[in-house]
């Protein structure tokens, strides 16, 4: 688009020359690295012809950028509708997990919190009935079978965090292309489509456990579909503003929609209830995303 404001050029050569690495364990996904070519050309649907970065400005190269502006952001306010579920409120992705969701559907707990490897469900008349008064419930789920503390709802957090879908979207083998500008509220974005499975999407995921990327996989594929589009909208700093998934399969299909707002803002905070009204259920576990 004219005038688009990118990724500032000299804070993306600092970050290649510095050599990009991955992290682990706190759902940061792994930082791609790029070839030393660049190029402005205006996105189109052509496949790269060599390894691409952030710099590159072919569709898997805006997608790579896209990927590292989330990675930089580190939270967002989240807007989502999953299947039967919708909810909003702030996501934190890095370096810790934390999110804190008011759902606008029912469900059987109004409201969710995660504090790193804490969970909380309840902030609702129904959940001080069954607890003498007191709103919330706290939690943890068990360790995998290497000790690894697990965070509670991390098959909603997989579904909603824009870096794996970002890292997805970059995977190798999957071909990205340029659809158009469009208006997005106030502004014009850039949307952006791939065509992957959820097995792929799952795969890119190499900082998660197998646990978790088995759960994330049937998410995906509740109707055990074989392909999965995946729609991006980018900003004029290629931050993911708009994501949606969709895919059919014999018994069901995806059709899973997330908006992204207030990226990095200073307001945003995920916070654990009062102590004074919480009481502890001790460690259970906590299931993916039901479709």
């Amino acid at each position: 688009m004219a005038g688009r404001q990118r990724v500032a050029a000299l804070a993306a050569i600092a970050v290649l020359a510095s050599g990009l690495t991955a992290c682990g364990g706190d759902g940061t996904p792994a930082t791609p690295s790029g070839s030393p070519s660049a190029t402005s050309a205006p996105p189109t649907s052509a496949t790269p012809t060599g390894p691409a970065k952030p710099t590159d400005r072919s569709p898997h190269g805006v997608l790579l950028s896209a990927q590292l502006a989330m990675q930089t952001a580190r939270r967002a306010k989240v807007s989502y509708r999953l299947g039967a579920d919708a909810g909003s409120g702030p996501l934190f992705w890095a370096p810790k997990t934390a999110l804190q969701i008011k759902r606008s559907t029912p469900a059987e707990a109004e409201q969710l919190i995660v504090v790193d490897t804490v969970g909380y469900q309840g902030g609702d008349a129904a959940t001080a009935a069954r607890h003498d008064g007191k709103h919330w419930e706290r939690f943890s789920v068990p360790p995998d079978s290497d000790g690894h503390k697990e965070v509670p709802y991390a098959g909603l957090i997989d579904l909603l965090n824009p870096v794996e879908a970002l890292a997805a979207a970059t995977a190798d083998g999957v071909d990205a292309t340029f659809v158009g500008e469009e208006k997005y509220e106030d502004s014009t974005v850039e949307h952006y489509r791939v065509t992957t499975t959820a097995e792929k999407y799952a795969a890119a995921q190499t900082q998660l456990t197998q646990a978790r990327r088995d759960g994330l996989r049937a998410a995906l594929a509740p109707g055990g579909s074989l392909s999965l589009t995946v729609d991006l909208w980018l900003n004029d700093k290629d931050q993911l503003v708009r994501l949606q998934r969709t895919g059919s399969g014999d018994s069901g299909g995806t059709d899973d929609s997330v908006l992204y707002s207030d990226f990095a803002g200073p307001l945003l905070s995920a916070q654990a209830p009062a102590e004074t009204d919480t009481v502890d259920t001790g460690v259970r576990t906590v299931s993916p995303l039901a479709r």
